[in-house]
């Protein structure tokens, strides 16, 4: 198959797994199809152990609700389906059902660049179950990867401590839609610039990059390479010093550093891309600045990450630009988020909806029921903690207990009469109108900074940080309670018959 703008063909409706497919088949079988539903997506623990996770992907979310249908292709490709038996796998009135069918659902979710933590609702999804369902595996699929990659972003822009880091991990990407949503949350994370210029023209985001191993390989010698660069780019000379021997690399970029400056001209810096990163960088920081140029950049790569720009840190490496590729837009050590997407309530027939439970044997994989919403406590503009609550529950201004929903140990009383107070989840569809307008990325990051900037450094720290409070509501944590117990009592009964 050639890969084309075409290869989608239009429609993304049937990205999802097939057990979605037919899921709504038996729904539809079951006359369950419209019943109203709340289904919530949420992750349980934080990536690369950290204390923090970045919110990214909902713009993707947006775009592939407003266009959520099955067109003519897609239900021809379902109409072949067979069964073992041979028979035709889905009924032709279901199909029809399907191509008529219109988004409705009401959508709330977190915006990007928000701070988020385990259990709280990232995206909460309101409609027919039918729709509901089908919306799973493609919100997952965006959120689990977008917020990945902003979060790994912005523990390495943290690591960097305020110096620019440059991201260039498209072609160690996971194909060319990963490269895209990378370089995307990678922007958002705080990279202040990527090497993916389809990003930098579908986003907006800033494109760098100089040249290879090969410009240098290419010609005799590496001083002809740096003067013909130099003659190519007078107003922008970041020389790759390390093909051959990297300090003498250095003192041919100096030497070229100084024709330019005899034009006019000023060499922005140099990169090393491999060896003892800061030995070399503390070397070529002596030899610039004793031939007159201090304020040339040091631009560091190979493989780095937060760790390793930490320790480089903490050696006084005379770095002042991060290039980091593979383990930024891979994820590296951590290949998936692990979001989950959980049936929370059902309408009953009087009306009202059913608050639904999924009991294990793991406390961490107790989904919270009921229609939820979470709050965040903010104090002298520093956050103190989320209460994940029921909408319509009267909260106590004067006090209140939230509990971890994994350890009901651990509590903490909140005040919200002292506190400023915001809702997260904010309204981003309303039966399948959208009523949100998207900022634009700039924002986005920004409100990305702004967001990690509310947390206490503690919670920020790279190894072993400090646990943010997040906890049920009491009340919401006693209904909960009370379902498993529930749940429990009724395998126990079933056991007994």
């Amino acid at each position: 198959m050639k890969i084309t703008k075409d290869l989608y063909q239009g429609s993304l409706a049937l990205l999802t797994d097939f057990y979605q497919i037919t899921m709504a088949y038996a729904y539809w079988k079951s006359n369950k199809a419209e019943q109203e539903a709340v289904f919530s997506l949420f992750f349980r623990k934080h990536p690369f152990q950290g204390g923090f996770t970045l919110a990214a992907g909902l713009d993707y979310v947006i775009d592939y609700c407003k266009s959520f249908k099955f067109e003519e292709k897609d239900i021809s490709y379902l109409r072949e389906m067979k069964a073992k038996d041979g028979a035709k796998m889905f009924d032709p009135k279901f199909l029809d059902y399907l191509a008529k069918m219109k988004f409705s659902c009401d959508i709330d979710a977190i915006e990007e660049g928000t701070v988020v933590f385990p259990n709280a609702p990232m995206i909460r999804v309101k409609g027919p179950l039918i729709q509901c369902q089908l919306l799973e595996t493609p919100l997952l699929n965006i959120f689990n990867f977008q917020t990945l990659i902003a979060t790994k972003a912005a523990r390495i822009n943290l690591a960097a401590k305020g110096e620019p880091v440059l991201e260039f991990g498209l072609r160690r990407a996971q194909g060319i839609d990963g490269a895209l949503a990378a370089s995307r949350a990678s922007y958002i994370g705080g990279c202040s610039s990527t090497s993916n210029v389809m990003a930098g023209k579908l986003f907006g985001i800033p494109v760098s990059g100089t040249h290879a191993h090969s410009w240098i390989m290419s010609f005799e010698t590496e001083l002809e390479a740096f003067e013909a660069y130099a003659e190519a780019f007078p107003d922008q000379c970041i020389f790759l010093v390390d093909t051959y021997d990297t300090l003498n690399g250095v003192k041919n970029a100096i030497k070229v550093g100084n024709a330019l400056r005899s034009k006019g001209k000023e060499m922005m810096g140099i990169r090393i891309d491999s060896g003892d990163l800061a030995y070399y960088s503390n070397q070529a920081r002596q030899m610039l600045d004793e031939a007159g140029f201090p304020d040339a950049k040091i631009v560091a790569s190979n493989d780095l990450d937060e760790h390793i720009i930490t320790s480089l840190k903490g050696q006084e490496a005379s770095i002042n630009v991060w290039g980091v590729g593979t383990k930024l837009v891979t994820a590296f050590d951590q290949p998936a988020l692990g979001a989950v997407y959980k049936l929370s309530a059902i309408k009953g027939e009087d009306g009202s909806f059913v608050p639904k439970i999924k009991v294990s044997q793991q406390s961490l994989k107790i989904n919270v029921p009921g229609l939820h919403n979470v709050k965040r406590y903010y104090s002298k503009g520093k956050a103190v903690a989320d209460m994940i609550y029921l909408e319509g529950q009267e909260i106590n201004p004067k006090g209140t207990v939230i509990i971890d929903p994994t350890d009901n140990a651990r509590r903490k009383r909140i005040m919200p009469l002292f506190y400023q107070e915001e809702e997260l989840l904010k309204p981003i569809f309303r039966n399948g109108k959208l009523k949100y307008k998207s900022p634009n990325l700039e924002t986005i990051r920004k409100r990305a900074s702004d967001q990690l900037d509310t947390l206490d450094k503690t919670h920020k720290r790279l190894v072993n940080p400090h646990l943010y409070p997040v906890g049920l509501e009491e009340n919401l944590h006693h209904l909960r309670t009370d379902l498993v117990l529930k749940a429990q009592q009724m395998d126990q009964a079933s056991d007994e018959k």
